[in-house]
């Protein structure tokens, strides 16, 4: 998986002198940040070093719904990775995947059985064992009918307890990629309900949810954690701060070590304090999704017509500050599986009106229905003005996420026209199978957005990801290929352009820190200077 997605890290810092140095020295990191974070080290009664201090973030993104087993909302996956394990669970760093909750590497039975043991001693934070029968109930869990997980762990065939510290897992077929793919599967009591995980995990991971609030969460070191990346600071807190303009002052002001989502206007603010920026390109998108039920978008021609309507490099210059990189593929150009796509867009309001009255379209007004998301905002005038220069009226409706998914797409009969949101499913991994099953796999993305499940093209996807996942070396790149040249004819749900993530943090505060590629932010292994 290390070579899956060659991030380029762009890195930029400030090192400010004079007046600015003196007053960035004399700042303590207190407020909000959850108060001093350079307290300095002591020691635990067993001589293990900690710092003793506090890690604090300002993260971009919210979350209601902490269920392991299914949540897709970028705050509560990222909290999750923190507090709960899988068996094994990834670096999202360069995706490399370690054992975590497992003690060692799935021991091959035959090529579609392994047998995975349980780290000694693993406990929950409640001080109960970690048992083979919750990580059975944990994958049972993630494999509903219906759910969102589903399609990126249909490989499985059957997961058992083969005693109490041994776990069987039986695949459909050989599969190279399990220890990625298991780290879907967050392990938590059997014993709790779906209700209480929702609100409030207990997990067997370095830290413990102490509160999760809509602004806030607050984390303690896990008393009973026994595994490698046993926490050396005393609390650890998140500040959900959506707002670019609040989050920035945070940062600036020093109350937090690490800001998320960092805009691209903001870069020089945050470098004039001392920060390090890293720009780290991955496969963050805004989407353009369509009812495809819905006449006339159920003809891929007035879909196609979107996208050569819109001035992709433009919204890249003025919206993005030059974060981010046109689609030639479903993957960004940096990913190792990268082929570039059959149809290629690029401005050209000719060829988009020319499509349109091939689809006998004269004219269209439709609904574009987008997230609040502040990069997602700055991006919609820029696109309602490119479309109605090729006959294309669309009036935005903007709603916070869940809202516009619970209230418009997610209904018994959909009647959205045109979504415009912001996705990145390789917080769950980066291996293209994982990537197009969260989007085309047969779950709520097909069934009730896009509404995609049942026609031929979908059929004939599906054919060639499951003749990719059989099959490796240039096969599976072949057939991996002719998914991505389907879907860029089809565009029931496509990338607009691939963003760069950047990261702001004080690398003078903190030990081991990493910027990631995707949503979110990684303690792990991370400690307060």
């Amino acid at each position: 998986m290390k070579e899956q997605l060659n991030n380029g890290i762009s890195r930029r810092s400030f090192v400010v002198g004079g007046t600015a140095a003196l007053a960035f020295a004399g700042i303590g990191l207190t407020g909000c940040g959850g108060g001093d974070t350079s307290s300095g080290s002591s020691s635990t009664s067993d001589g293990t070093s900690t710092s003793a201090g506090t890690l604090t973030a300002a993260v971009a993104y919210d979350g209601s719904d902490y269920t392991p087993a299914s949540t897709s909302q970028a705050l509560p996956l990222a909290g999750n990775r923190h507090v709960t394990e899988a068996l094994y669970d990834l670096d999202l760093s360069d995706y490399s995947a370690y054992a975590a909750l497992a003690d060692g590497d799935p021991v091959a039975v035959s090529d579609t059985e392994y047998e995975i043991t349980i780290r000694d001693g693993a406990k929950y934070s409640d001080g109960t064992d970690v048992v083979a029968g919750d990580v059975v109930e944990a994958y049972t869990r993630a494999t509903v009918e219906g759910g969102m997980y589903l399609p990126m762990l249909s490989f499985i065939s059957s997961v058992e307890a083969k005693d109490d510290k041994t776990v069987t897992v039986k695949t459909a077929y050989p599969f190279s990629l399990i220890k990625e793919r298991l780290s879907l599967i967050r392990v938590t009591p059997a014993s709790m309900t779906n209700d209480e995980l929702k609100v409030h995990p207990v997990g067997s991971g370095p830290w413990v949810y102490d509160e999760i609030t809509e602004t806030k969460l607050t984390f303690s070191p896990n008393p009973n954690y026994n595994g490698p990346y046993a926490p050396k600071d005393t609390s650890m807190v998140w500040d959900v701060i959506k707002d670019d303009t609040a989050r920035t002052t945070a940062m600036t002001e020093a109350t937090v070590q690490v800001m998320e989502n960092v805009p691209a206007d903001i870069i020089p603010q945050i470098q004039a304090v001392g920060a390090t920026v890293d720009d780290v390109q991955g496969f963050s998108l805004p989407f353009l999704m369509f009812n495809t039920k819905k006449a006339p978008l159920d003809d891929n021609r007035v879909r196609q017509a979107f996208f050569y309507a819109i001035d992709v490099e433009k919204l890249i210059s003025n919206a993005l500050s030059g974060q981010a990189a046109t689609v030639k593929c479903f993957l960004p150009e940096n990913h190792a599986n990268f082929h570039e796509a059959s149809t290629v867009f690029t401005y050209d309001p000719d060829k988009a009106k020319s499509l349109l009255s091939e689809a006998g379209v004269d004219s269209l007004s439709i609904t574009l229905d987008t997230t609040d998301a502040s990069w997602i905002t700055a991006l919609s005038p820029s696109i309602k003005e490119d479309l109605a220069a090729v006959g294309i009226e669309a009036e935005i409706r903007e709603s916070v996420s869940a809202a516009l998914y619970s209230n418009y797409t997610d209904t018994d009969n959909p009647e959205f026209d045109v979504v415009l949101a912001p996705g990145d499913p390789s917080v769950f991994g980066n291996d293209p199978d994982l990537l197009m099953s969260w989007w085309y796999g047969d779950n709520s993305w097909t069934q009730k957005r896009t509404q995609w499940k049942g026609s031929e093209a979908y059929e004939e996807l599906h054919g060639y990801m499951q003749a990719a996942v059989e099959a490796t070396g240039n096969e599976q790149q072949e057939n991996w290929n002719k998914c991505f040249d389907l879907l860029s004819e089809q565009v029931p749900l496509y990338p607009l352009l691939h963003r760069k993530v950047s990261t702001g943090y004080y690398q003078d505060k903190l030990d081991g820190f990493k910027s990631i590629g995707t949503t979110g932010v990684s303690f792990i292994g991370v400690s307060s200077k």
